[in-house]
């Protein structure tokens, strides 16, 4: 389990009696993640009739002075009638406690699954609810600097140099020399920007059937180019788990969904094949940290860098940037 740390029965039950939502009858470590603690929490409900909530500790990678920007985000976009969860603010009215020196916030539970194989059908979902969020959050007060943005694709390049990239796999290292400073001179600096989630995994939405039924994990949510969560999102759908082949129809669903609601300039369009290989970069330098940092008794999977890597080779060809031609 993703559970980096323990918290005894007791400990779960001082803490969740802090909220108003009943005792707690069930706590289960839950797989998914690798930054933070997560737990699938159980309580009577305040009524009686049982609850359900996520609990997240946040190890690393987060900022507990970011936590009002990510909490505060879930509830506008709640109230906006987004797919999101809200947060559970404790009895005192705030968004997070602190367990020793660890910040730990408790988020509502929205119902459905992650697919693994969406369908075109899906897909199309997707990209109209990650337009939806895009919208609903124009009039959101707070912004966020991207903490994963190019600078720290750099960052996190220096940090695993070349020899720890050599032993991830002999061709990453030249990759990357490639590929950061050409990205670093083509970033567009003249698109609309939003509040982005930044990470929309198929593992951060829950589906019924068609239906996207939440929009979760928005932990790196920031204040970026608004096409370039739409290039994060093909980053994250439109392959196979290790980036060797391309769903063109998942694509083409993908952007059509997401065109629906708000249509993306010719200039973002452009800058689709630029925006995703930044987008593809960035998944490779992270896991690729992850993968020569995380503690050997870290109850996670590590995944690998090259399924990112394939893909930035993928958005790199010039050949493959009609993709993201409009139809």
């Amino acid at each position: 389990m993703a559970v980096y740390t323990n918290l005894g029965a007791e400990d779960l039950a001082r803490l969740i009696a802090e909220f108003d939502v009943g005792e707690l009858t069930s706590a289960k470590g839950i797989a998914e993640g690798v930054s933070n603690s997560n737990w699938l929490i159980e309580t009577t409900g305040k009524d009686g009739a049982g609850a359900r909530f996520i609990l997240t500790m946040y190890e690393f990678r987060i900022e507990v002075e970011d936590l009002p920007f990510f909490l505060s985000l879930l509830d506008h976009l709640a109230a906006k009638g987004c797919p999101v969860p809200r947060t559970i603010h404790d009895r005192s009215g705030a968004l997070y406690r602190m367990v020793g020196d660890k910040a730990v916030a408790l988020i509502e539970f929205l119902p459905g699954v992650s697919v693994s194989h969406p369908t075109a059908a899906q897909a199309r979902s997707v990209g109209r609810a990650l337009a939806q969020l895009h919208l609903a959050s124009a009039d959101f007060g707070q912004s966020r600097e991207n903490a994963m943005g190019l600078s720290e694709s750099r960052r996190l390049a220096d940090s695993c140099g070349a020899e720890g990239m050599a032993q991830i796999d002999p061709a990453l290292a030249a990759l990357v020399e490639r590929e950061l400073p050409l990205l670093e001179q083509a970033w567009p600096r003249d698109l609309p920007r939003s509040v982005i989630h930044a990470d929309l995994f198929p593992d951060n939405v829950l589906m019924l059937g068609d239906q996207v039924t939440g929009l979760i994990d928005f932990y790196f949510a920031c204040t970026d180019l608004t096409a370039y969560d739409v290039a994060v999102t093909h980053a994250a759908w439109c392959f196979d788990g290790e980036g060797r082949n391309f769903n063109p129809a998942i694509s083409a669903a993908l952007l059509e969904g997401y065109e629906s609601l708000r249509p993306l300039s010719d200039a973002e369009r452009a800058a689709l094949p630029v925006l995703a290989r930044v987008a593809a970069l960035r998944f490779t330098m992270s896991r690729a940290y992850d993968w020569l940092n995380t503690p050997a008794d870290a109850l996670v999977v590590r995944k690998s860098p090259m399924a990112f890597a394939r893909r930035l080779e993928f958005y790199a060809d010039p050949a493959n940037a009609a993709v993201f031609a409009r139809p």
